[in-house]
């Protein structure tokens, strides 16, 4: 059994970190709040602008748009969001988890070389490095998602698309559900493809358009396109903070614990000495 004196440094050694975990979760939780309050007011903008984009693509209007196309598929863009730093669970780990999948699949058809990716975090960018040539970090723009950087990207992608360069465009990131509960994702950003929400193709069928179509589509799809890049990114700076919540109840949970057996560890061995200096003064009186 460990002495007094070992076991004192341990209990002061698990309270020290208590506190480190008690706050960091305090600071977690405010982050958090602000990111779902950022993620919630735009998600539904975000899905509602999509699902009439769709609707409207797809009830009778013929409308060619370049970011539609498909074509083969001989250079490719992977877009990997995570985080600039650790203790936050598993949130890193899954979304690398992820991302190699999907590398790995084309790295395979198309060779490494032809693989175009984008980190968003440094601890993305530190992974992936090990096994794949990165273009430039976006670190900053993890932590404080703004629109002018997520547009910036969007642009950017949208630009190497329609010049051929790139003839796909993936996105790796996670989807904030709930605090308890983040979901890796992995959808194409582009080309775009656009369904009807509509199973009988007619529900804006009776829209009338000006100027015209072609027109409305011109202007609307890039906006579509940036807004769904600002999107994922503060999605993921939720789940982020969301995952970092959690982690840090669950170690301040287990210091208490620990705690708590150290604390009876502590006493029972005081118990001990205190009896044996007992039995020790009342034998020496008895001689």
């Amino acid at each position: 059994m460990a002495s007094l004196k070992e076991i004192k440094g341990r209990i002061g050694s698990v309270q020290s970190t208590l506190k480190i975990t008690s706050a960091m979760k305090l600071v977690a939780s405010t982050k958090l709040r602000r990111a779902q309050t950022a993620i919630e007011n735009m998600l539904p903008y975000d899905r509602q602008l999509g699902t009439i984009l769709h609707n409207f693509l797809s009830s009778g209007v013929t409308v060619v748009s370049p970011f539609t196309e498909e074509r083969p598929t001989e250079r490719v863009a992977v877009v990997v969001v995570a985080s600039n730093s650790s203790l936050c669970g598993g949130f890193n780990s899954n979304v690398i988890r992820q991302a190699d999948t999907v590398l790995e699949e084309y790295a395979k058809k198309l060779g490494k070389e032809h693989l175009l990716i984008y980190p968003v975090g440094r601890k993305v960018s530190q992974s992936l490095s090990k096994r794949y040539s990165l273009l430039k970090d976006y670190e900053a723009i993890g932590d404080k998602p703004a629109y002018k950087d997520a547009s910036a990207l969007a642009e950017h992608l949208m630009e190497l698309f329609l010049k051929k360069e790139i003839d796909r465009v993936e996105l790796v990131y996670t989807h904030y559900k709930s605090t308890s509960t983040q979901i890796v994702m992995h959808e194409t950003f582009l080309p775009l493809a656009l369904q009807s929400e509509d199973e009988n193709g007619e529900g804006m069928s009776d829209y009338i358009v000006e100027p015209s179509p072609k027109e409305l589509v011109t202007r609307l799809l890039p906006k579509t396109l940036r807004m769904k890049i600002y999107t994922i990114l503060l999605d993921s700076n939720a789940s982020e903070h969301a995952a970092r919540t959690v982690a840090m109840q669950q170690a301040t949970d287990n210091a208490n614990e620990l705690l708590q057996e150290l604390n009876l560890m502590y006493n029972k061995g005081r118990q001990q000495a205190i009896t044996s200096e007992l039995l020790d003064i009342i034998g020496g009186t008895m001689k």
